[in-house]
């Protein structure tokens, strides 16, 4: 079972991003689980489109951030959170397709999903939040 474990790496530093990123990885988690479990194709449903939902309003978090606080690299994470959306849905929609069946393979492609984001882009985002924020 792929589990990803919080620790200060994954940390951006913003307690507010720390947060919500925290719930993703608790997501993350479970719907690995769930997988390996063999759990109900309707429960395996049920948190996938929670964690994408939970996801979507996360990224408006940080775009809201980034607004506020005049984030220069903010069109640029945008169009990466709009990039990333696209791609779990399009994960999503397989899975319909699929006969409702999610695989280790798609495990790791949302596990790659979620820690290349947060320690790449949101790294950058988050030092330069934790400058600015009062």
């Amino acid at each position: 079972m792929k589990e990803i474990i919080w620790d200060d790496t994954l940390s951006v530093e913003v307690d507010e991003i720390d947060e919500d990123h925290r719930r993703l990885v608790d997501l993350f988690n479970l719907l690995s689980h769930s997988v390996e479990e063999g759990d109900a194709p309707e429960y395996i449903e049920a948190l996938l489109e929670e964690l994408i939902s939970c996801t979507i309003w996360h990224f408006r978090h940080e775009e809201r951030l980034m607004l506020k606080y005049k984030y220069q690299g903010f069109e640029e994470h945008k169009a990466e959170h709009q990039d990333l959306i696209e791609s779990v849905r399009e994960l999503q929609q397989k899975y319909h397709q699929e006969n409702k069946l999610l695989t280790n393979e798609h495990i790791e492609y949302l596990e790659v999903w979620l820690t290349e984001h947060i320690l790449g882009t949101d790294m950058k985002m988050g030092f330069y939040l934790m400058e600015v924020m009062d």
